[in-house]
């Protein structure tokens, strides 16, 4: 008789085991936090009397210029590219949205990207300057600027300040 007392409690509390489990709420896994990598810059016309120099002494902001900003992977192949176009003040602001990492370090943002002046929208100031390396790519800083949010985190890097010049700067302004 015990025994079937014990299998008769065992079986009991099996179900209610069971049936607690089916009725509790599923707790909603924690959400991870997306992080976004987001380059920053100013695009500005460079003036004549600096022209050949890196300084922007002088130097206006171009509205709606546009920007590439490219990555390679850490053998070489692109693995992001895209056009961005400043705001009304020149700022730049580009989250690389898509950009993933390969291998943690050497595709690091940092070391693969880097920013490009590709357009201006003004006739007299629309032939590229190389200010901060903007010819060939000017490589990116990490400033320790972060945005937060509740389910994003983005961290900027900045490149620049870039330039495009005038195409009629006179010999006397070098």
């Amino acid at each position: 008789m015990a025994g079937r007392h014990f299998s008769s409690l065992s079986l009991l509390l099996l179900l209610v085991a069971f049936s607690y489990t089916q009725a509790t709420p599923d707790v909603p896994k924690t959400a991870e936090k997306k992080i976004e990598v987001v380059v920053e810059a100013m695009v500005y016309c460079q003036s004549c009397d600096h022209f050949g120099t890196w300084s922007m002494i002088g130097a206006k902001p171009i509205p709606s210029a546009k920007v590439s900003v490219t990555c390679k992977s850490y053998n070489g192949h692109v693995s992001y590219y895209k056009v961005f176009e400043t705001d009304k003040n020149g700022y730049l602001y580009a989250p690389l949205e898509g950009f993933k990492m390969q291998h943690s370090v050497l595709d690091h943002p940092l070391h693969a990207c880097y920013v490009k002046p590709v357009w201006s929208p003004l006739e007299s100031c629309s032939l590229l300057s190389n200010v901060n390396y903007g010819m060939n790519g000017a490589p990116l800083r990490y400033e320790k600027k972060r945005l937060h949010g509740s389910k994003y985190e983005a961290v900027i890097y900045a490149a620049g300040p870039l330039a495009f010049r005038p195409s009629e700067c006179s010999q006397t302004h070098h």
